[in-house]
């Protein structure tokens, strides 16, 4: 009897991005192809330029390839409106942008809520999951804090927790312990981890290969291309070196 593996989550086929056209063309990606399953934890890993940000973009639903096709649970993501992909990130994708993104005349819970609110759920169960993601982050005492009473990186963790809260099963982060000491962001680390354990497919781009060391898996772009991938048990300065930083 066969025995089937985890579920694929993501998928990148043959995708590429080129931003411009002609000579003023630039290629942010070229020919990727990734997969990341259920339970699976992947950091990317590259120097500024190498189109780690595109491929976040593309994954999430928030930008178009040029070519190739994005699977998000084996749905291909190009025959999707605009509203249906909204839709697809309030219930499926956790995104954890550099700018965080946070609407300013909201609470901190209101803030990490308002996906779950926007796809219909009660404002009271909204709000009780929305304390519980910013207590895995560890500042539930912030929660009726508006964003100009905070930190950068409080901030931060603000945004963690929205793309963490409800039932995510893709959580795609953009540097998300920029902003952070070291100590909270082993925090955060310790968050996604648990998140991967407990069947979600995450991919972190990051520059820390101590943070890089959490995954499951470490892919290593280049000029848009993938160029080499290794499991994450390999010492920071190995890691570091494949990157190019």
């Amino acid at each position: 009897m066969s025995v089937k593996g985890p579920q694929q989550v993501l998928e990148l086929a043959k995708v590429s991005r080129t931003f411009g056209q002609g000579a003023t063309a630039v290629a942010a990606l070229r020919d990727v192809d990734l997969t990341i399953a259920a339970g699976e934890f992947v950091a990317v890993m590259g120097p500024s330029g190498s189109g780690k940000s595109s491929l976040l973009a593309l994954a999430g639903g928030l930008d178009r390839p040029t070519s190739g096709g994005v699977f998000v649970e084996s749905t291909p993501l190009a025959g999707l409106g605009l509203n249906e992909l909204a839709r697809l990130r309030r219930r499926a994708v956790g995104y954890v942008f550099q700018d965080f993104n946070l609407v300013p005349t909201l609470t901190a819970a209101e803030n990490v809520a308002l996906p779950l609110e926007l796809d219909g759920t009660a404002a009271r169960k909204a709000g009780r999951q929305a304390l519980d993601a910013l207590r895995q982050v560890g500042i539930p005492e912030l929660a009726d804090r508006f964003m100009d009473q905070m930190s950068g990186g409080q901030q931060q963790r603000v945004a963690i927790a929205r793309a963490i809260v409800g039932q995510r099963r893709l959580i795609l982060a953009d540097e998300p312990t920029g902003a952070l000491d070291s100590t909270t962001g082993h925090g955060v680390m310790e968050v996604l981890r648990a998140r991967a354990d407990a069947g979600a497919a995450v991919m972190l781009v990051t520059h820390e290969a101590r943070h890089a060391a959490w995954a499951d898996r470490v892919v290593f772009l280049r000029d848009g291309r993938i160029v080499d991938q290794a499991a994450a048990m390999h010492d920071p300065t190995f890691l570091l070196t494949q990157a190019g930083l």
